[in-house]
Order: structure tokens, then C-alpha cells, then sequence
């Protein structure tokens, strides 16, 4: 059964920093594309950003580009998502999802849209 759990999550102060943990399992992350997901309260889920299968690609949401950094280490199922210089506006639940299997790699994408499988969430609470 596929599953993703994230962790990691917390209470941070602005300025703070906080790494997300997206551990995988069921399936091989080899052939699969990730995403990271926030949703605020009152708000649509909005792509973060995105790792394609081979980690050639990645992208951001223009509002964390700079201060958030997507990885993957296959060999241990994990997709992590270091945040850093954290905003009250970064508050929300953070949502890690796969797309796939791919055979070749191919661009991820910040669209919910394609992502198949979801994990139940981590909360993010930025706040002095």
C-alpha cells in the first residue's frame, strides 16, 4: 500500500527554520515525482514546490523561492523540505504527494492536479 507521512512540523518564530520530512512507502520513490503542499485555513492548497523523479528539476512557489530548498534521498524514501527565514503567512497545514511512476523523467509540476497519492499533513505554525 503507498503511503506518505510527513513530519516535522511545529511552532517556529519568524525568522525560523523548520525541515519536513516526507517518508515514503509502497512503492519505489525512484520513479516518482513529489510535491509539497500548504493549505491555510480559508484557503485553496497551493503547490510549494516539486522534485522530478531524478531530482533534475524543481521548482518554487514565487513566495518561498529563496528561503525553501525541496531534496530526496531515495535510497532512505524521504523528501525533505527545509524552510528558512519563515513568515507568519508560511502557517499551514504542509501536504507532501507523489506523480507517477514515470519510466523517464519528466518536469514535476505545482499543479494539484496530477498527483495521485497524498499524505494526511503537517502543521506549520509561524508566530511570535
Amino acid at each position: 500500500q503507498l503511503q506518505l507521512v510527513e513530519s516535522g512540523g511545529g511552532l517556529v518564530q519568524p525568522g525560523g527554520s523548520l525541515r519536513l520530512s516526507c517518508a515514503t512507502s509502497g512503492f519505489n520513490l525512484d520513479y516518482y515525482a513529489i510535491g509539497w503542499f500548504r493549505q491555510a485555513p480559508g484557503k485553496e492548497r497551493e503547490g510549494v514546490s516539486c522534485i522530478s523523479r531524478s531530482a533534475g528539476s524543481t521548482y518554487y512557489a514565487d513566495s518561498v523561492k529563496g528561503r525553501f530548498t525541496i531534496s530526496r534521498d531515495n535510497a532512505k524514501n524521504t523528501v525533505y523540505l527545509q524552510m528558512n527565514s519563515l513568515k507568519p503567512e508560511d502557517t499551514a497545514i504542509y501536504y507532501c504527494a507523489a506523480e507517477g511512476p514515470f519510466v523517464l523523467s519528466r518536469l514535476c509540476t505545482l499543479s494539484k492536479g496530477p498527483y495521485a497519492y497524498w499524505g494526511q499533513g503537517t502543521q506549520v505554525t509561524v508566530s511570535s
